[in-house]
């Protein structure tokens, strides 16, 4: 699979989507869904779930599009914790506040790079279930 995340941080940057938008509709095709679909999708987690208190809504999206993709509950919880894992590894959060710095004034990584974090790590997992390459 080519790498999509440029694209996932382009519909960020450019403001038509918040970061689990971006992600979701990034990998709608494989997911089987429309953009519009998608954009509804991810509508109530742009900054984190409960506005930056939850987790970044970029995981979040990678998530949707997974559970999409995989269709076995088993398998894409644990696709899920290797996303998770890998972006905690990274960042050193998987909460958007924190990665923010709200609080703190330490910001751990800008939205543009867990968008782009989220999707590479989203992508590792869907690299064995896709036909693309």
């Amino acid at each position: 699979m080519e790498t999509r995340k440029h694209i996932a941080v382009e519909k960020l940057v450019c403001g038509t989507h918040n970061c689990a938008q971006a992600i979701i509709c990034t990998y709608a095709d494989l997911a089987g869904i429309d953009e519009e679909t998608g954009r509804a999708l991810g509508s109530a987690f742009g900054s984190g779930m409960g506005n930056m208190e939850g987790t970044c809504g970029a995981l979040v999206g990678a998530g949707i599009v997974l559970g999409l993709v995989v269709k076995d509950r088993a398998q894409a919880r644990k696709g899920m914790r290797q996303i998770m894992t890998q972006f905690q590894q990274r960042n050193g959060a998987t909460q958007c506040k924190l990665l923010k710095g709200a609080g703190t004034r330490i910001v751990l990584r800008e939205c543009e790079n867990c968008v782009a974090d989220a999707a590479e790590f989203l992508e590792e997992q869907l690299r064995p279930l896709t036909s693309e390459s």
